[in-house]
Parts: C-alpha cells; sequence; structure tokens
C-alpha cells in the first residue's frame, strides 16, 4: 500500500477551502505549487507555511471560489507542477545534446 504524502489539517467541512498537510517536504514545494495555485482564477487564496525548520511538513491552504473544490485545485496544481518539470527536462536534455562536446586539455 502506499505511503500517504498529504493529509488534510482541521475542518474539512467545506469543500472548498482546506489546509493540506504535505508530509516530507519543504519550502521547495510548497512554494512552486502556492505559485501555480494563485494562478488558477479558481483560486481565491491559496498559502503555505512551515510550521517548524526541523519539521518536514508544508501547510497548504486553499480557498476557492467553489466552482471547483480545494482538494482538485490542489491536485491540479500538482498536474500542472508536473507538466512543468517535465517541459524543463525536456528543455534540458535538448540544450545537452547540441552542447559541444567537453575537451581535454
Amino acid at each position: 500500500m502506499p505511503e500517504e504524502k498529504a493529509d488534510v489539517v482541521g475542518d474539512a467541512s467545506d469543500d472548498s477551502m482546506a489546509t493540506f498537510a504535505l508530509l516530507d517536504e519543504t519550502h521547495t514545494l510548497g512554494n512552486a505549487v502556492r505559485f501555480l495555485l494563485n494562478g488558477n482564477n479558481n483560486v481565491d487564496f491559496c498559502g503555505y507555511s512551515v510550521p517548524h525548520p526541523s519539521d518536514h511538513v508544508v501547510h497548504v491552504r486553499v480557498q476557492t471560489t467553489g466552482e471547483i473544490s480545494a482538494k482538485q485545485a490542489l491536485i491540479d496544481a500538482g498536474n500542472q507542477l508536473v507538466d512543468v518539470c517535465d517541459a524543463l527536462e525536456s528543455s534540458f536534455d535538448v540544450a545537452l545534446a547540441q552542447a559541444p562536446p567537453p575537451t581535454s586539455t
């Protein structure tokens, strides 16, 4: 069974708002997810925090317009982040293939 990497923190009675705990993560993922969520027109608010530097957990707060759930907004941001990483990898591979070979001195 796969290990859970995210959990809902606090009250989850309203689908349009939630705080998610991303386990074993740092500012790197938190800031990227926040950036992508804030670019979503269905998201009214998004922010993240790291409760304590020695805890490898990121809390991401998402509030949507109600058109989509907070969970769906987070899933969409995760999928978008995967697409961005794939495009970056592809661009890097192309640049690496076009680079001249190293010269020995």
